[in-house]
């Protein structure tokens, strides 16, 4: 069996993150991960669609166990309860993540908050709900907020200056996310194989620990990250196309349709987002280089500086995935879309991961050793 320091700290069977990925949710697809020995995350970016996507705010928070018209925080703690009670019997391990992007920094306040409250209020949750995921944004200033509790800190950075800002955070687990990756993406491409050794080698010690993103999908490929020195993995595409998935079938089935050079990068809510090739996203593309040309040049830019018809493009895209309009609906998904081609259950797609890790790592010595 594989053994990890991440697997150690944080209480999981297998070096596997199922990635939070919005907006429909994680709510199920988070449950049957936590019940598979892997750490299964809530997204928590449904909570801020209530006006700009009305439909996908409902099914976030009806599939969490929900009222659409309570108030956020208690939406939150209906699901943060509904997970812990449907990960009893496994007694798996859960965690949710916040985009902490400026245009997101007040709902991820109230996120952050709450969880802190429902974990003190109840030492079950305390003990089980335990990981902080933050991303898209700069992880220094929520230092003093996070640190002041027994949370097990991860952020999803896409460099090593980034790396090395985690660390002066106190980050517990570094999340190097190469350009691969599904939806929001860097500014700067720079792809898994040179990034996660670089992270590896610049901040991997006692104390932090480097999980790999961005590509990963199969054993092979977890098997791959941790001979770079990473101690697991984080997979959303691959999470996302199973039975369990929130995800709307179109985008379920979009993802193990797709083949061969199967995606391209075009403006996101909060920077570049890779989506899957399409008449659709061929065109977003094509807009975002006349209105948002930082995008493929490495030049941030915001909502003060870009056509917002973007953004506006991309919220009608979305809303016609919910109501299952192919023709205009954009659909996010990582490179590792065209080494996608079934829709497992969450357990059987971990347990085929992880012996296919297993069996390339031992037969590595035997292969090219003497």
């Amino acid at each position: 069996m594989i053994k990890s320091r991440l697997c150690d700290l944080v209480g999981i069977k297998y070096p596997i993150i199922q990635a939070g990925m919005g907006p429909f949710g994680t709510n199920k697809l988070c449950i049957a991960s936590a019940n598979a020995g892997v750490l299964g995350l809530i997204s928590s970016s449904g909570i801020t669609t209530k006006d700009s996507q009305p439909e996908i705010y409902k099914y976030f928070c009806r599939s969490g166990g929900a009222d659409p018209d309570a108030d956020p925080e208690t939406i939150l703690r209906t699901i943060f309860q509904q997970t812990l009670e449907q990960t009893r019997e496994s007694q798996g391990i859960f965690g949710i993540n916040v985009m902490v992007s400026a245009e997101m920094r007040e709902s991820a306040a109230l996120i952050v908050k709450t969880m802190i409250k429902a974990r003190e209020e109840d030492p079950e949750m305390k003990k089980r709900f335990k990981v902080l995921v933050t991303s898209a944004g700069d992880p220094l200033p929520w230092s003093d907020a996070i640190k002041k509790t027994d949370l097990i800190w991860m952020h999803v950075m896409p460099s090593v200056k980034a790396a090395l800002r985690c660390k002066k955070a106190g980050v517990d687990v570094i999340v190097a996310s190469g350009h691969e990756g599904g939806f929001h993406t860097s500014w700067e491409p720079v792809h898994s194989i040179v990034l996660l050794p670089a992270v590896v080698e610049a901040v991997s010690d006692e104390n932090t620990l480097v999980v790999g993103a961005g590509g990963f999908c199969d054993g092979r490929t977890l098997a791959a990250a941790l001979a770079l020195g990473a101690d697991g993995v984080q997979m959303g595409t691959r999470f996302l196309a199973t039975e369990e998935s929130d995800f709307h079938p179109i985008w379920k089935e979009g993802v193990v349709e797709a083949g061969d050079r199967a995606t391209l990068i075009a403006r996101g809510f909060v920077g570049p987002a890779r989506w899957l090739k399409t008449p659709r996203s061929q065109e977003h593309a094509r807009n975002t280089l006349q209105k948002s040309p930082g995008v493929f040049l490495g030049v941030p830019d915001d909502y003060t500086t870009i056509d917002m018809s973007l953004i506006d493009f991309e919220r009608e895209s979305i809303n016609a995935v919910y109501e299952g309009n192919k023709e205009k609906a954009l659909l996010a998904a990582g490179e590792s879309a065209q080494r996608v081609n079934d829709m497992p259950r969450v357990k059987d797609l971990v347990q085929r991961i992880v012996k296919e890790a297993e069996d390339i790592l031992r037969g590595i010595p035997a292969k090219y050793l003497d």
